[in-house]
């Protein structure tokens, strides 16, 4: 628990999922009393889609979970993080709640396109996830950042164990999120003297349906099971076992926190010691 975060406020950017980091994220900077919005895509198809988040109504209902567990304020608002309109939106919609930002996690992510090598990625689907993953965060940070600056505050952006050791045909996403470790420290520079931290969570294999969408799909190019593909993935892991959401959001409210005010610009793995070079 940190005490500092009570009566702050957090957004949280691809945090509209139950079973998502972000949503993790969201309850645990709740938890500690920091106001939170739930920013995400809502899912207008209702298309059962592991990396779509939920309904309107869903995230409507996660905010107000969250608001009455914790006592504190949360809102859901609707965002396609490629769209600037759409960021506008949610400005103008979280300008009405609140007047600064203390906390912005820029967690909203996705992969598009895969598995496929560079010499086959089909062009479109590379550039959507270099928008969602990489441009997204530019997009956000520029628009949040100026209801920072009056208080000063901290930003967490997520990348992955994918930016430091790049996984086959999967060239895109790696790209994308190495990118996000160098914007990461270039914001920790720009930002510092305006008393804004930044920094990176690289997280390892996390127990979500991302991961199960994962293992399924690479079960069904290897002619292997998903329960199979798991259990090669976890031989890799010197700690023998998948991290949890819960896991990535305490290191998540620690950078939020005055416990982490001398560290910016850093990209900190949690993989279990899958990944142990900086």
């Amino acid at each position: 628990m940190y005490q500092d975060l009570k009566g702050r406020t957090a957004l949280i950017t691809g945090a509209g999922k139950k079973t998502g980091i972000g949503f993790a994220i969201a309850k645990k900077l709740a938890e500690c009393g920091a106001n939170v919005i739930i920013a995400d895509l809502v899912n207008r198809a209702e298309e059962d889609n592991p990396l779509i988040t939920a309904t309107q109504a869903e995230s409507n209902s996660l905010a107000a979970r969250l608001a009455d567990q914790f006592n504190i304020k949360a809102m859901f608002v609707d965002v396609d993080v490629t769209n600037a309109d759409s960021i506008q939106y949610m400005i103008a919609e979280v300008c009405g709640q609140f007047e600064n930002i203390h906390i912005l996690c820029n967690n909203a992510g996705t992969v598009v396109g895969v598995p496929n090598a560079i010499h086959t990625y089909d062009e479109e689907a590379w550039m959507k996830t270099i928008d969602v993953n990489l441009h997204g965060v530019f997009r956000v940070s520029k628009a949040i950042v100026p209801l920072m600056m009056k208080t000063g505050g901290s930003i967490i952006n997520m990348a992955s164990r994918a930016a430091k050791v790049p996984p086959l045909f999967n060239g895109a996403y790696a790209v994308a999120k190495a990118g996000v470790v160098m914007l990461t420290k270039v914001m920790a520079r720009e930002l510092a003297g305006n008393h804004i931290r930044v920094n990176a969570v690289c997280p390892g294999v996390i127990a979500t349906d991302f991961t199960k969408w994962r293992f399924e799909l690479e079960a069904q190019i290897l002619a292997s099971t998903e329960e199979a593909r798991q259990a090669e993935m976890v031989s890799t892991i010197p700690l023998g076992r998948l991290g949890s959401a819960g896991e990535v959001a305490n290191l998540v409210a620690f950078l939020a926190s005055a416990e982490s005010s001398y560290m910016t610009g850093q990209a900190i793995n949690v993989t279990g010691g899958q990944l142990m070079e900086l």
